[in-house]
């Protein structure tokens, strides 16, 4: 663990972050995670501290939330997002990277809703069939798009949320 900053802090008005996300693939499934208590789901991952390369910061986020090795390969996706999260306006670049969980883990069971903790607050781990990625509340929105079967890769995407400058 590295013993630098998380890289988010307040400016005009609006939270900066840079996070790092993995995107894990098992028999056309993608995981997802969110908080307990909240409606969206997400890519795994989290914030990137300073002096930590972001492949880094998503190892640790698996291990401290799962406790289970994740191991970090190519970058797939930068995104610019603009959004509003429990009302305060978000400016957050995500760099997503491809992520390999090894082959004896219990993670890799698409059926079952794994759970984990950051925090002292409990997320939520759970893969869901790529077809079916238009019907659930995913957010960045750009990437249930970039992430349907047949989708073309796009390297770079811009999200602005309804309701943010």
């Amino acid at each position: 663990m590295t013993s630098g900053r998380m890289i988010s802090f307040h400016e005009n008005g609006r939270r900066f972050q840079l996070r790092a996300g993995g995107l894990a693939f098992f028999r056309d499934h993608v995981l997802l995670h969110r908080l307990e208590g909240d409606t969206f789901w997400a890519l795994p991952g989290g914030r990137v501290e300073t002096g930590e390369k972001a492949t880094l910061a998503i190892e640790r986020e698996f291990e401290e939330g799962l406790g289970t090795k994740g191991y970090c390969d190519d970058l797939i996706f930068v995104g610019e997002n603009f959004f509003s999260h429990q009302g305060e306006p978000h400016h957050e670049i995500g760099m997503y990277f491809s992520i390999r969980l090894p082959k004896a883990s219990s993670l890799l069971e698409v059926a079952v809703t794994h759970f984990g903790v950051e925090d002292h607050q409990r997320l939520e781990f759970k893969w869901f069939h790529r077809a079916e990625l238009a019907k659930v509340d995913f957010r960045p929105l750009a990437l249930r798009k970039m992430l349907a079967p047949g989708a073309a890769l796009q390297r770079h995407f811009v999200q602005r949320a309804k309701n943010t400058a």
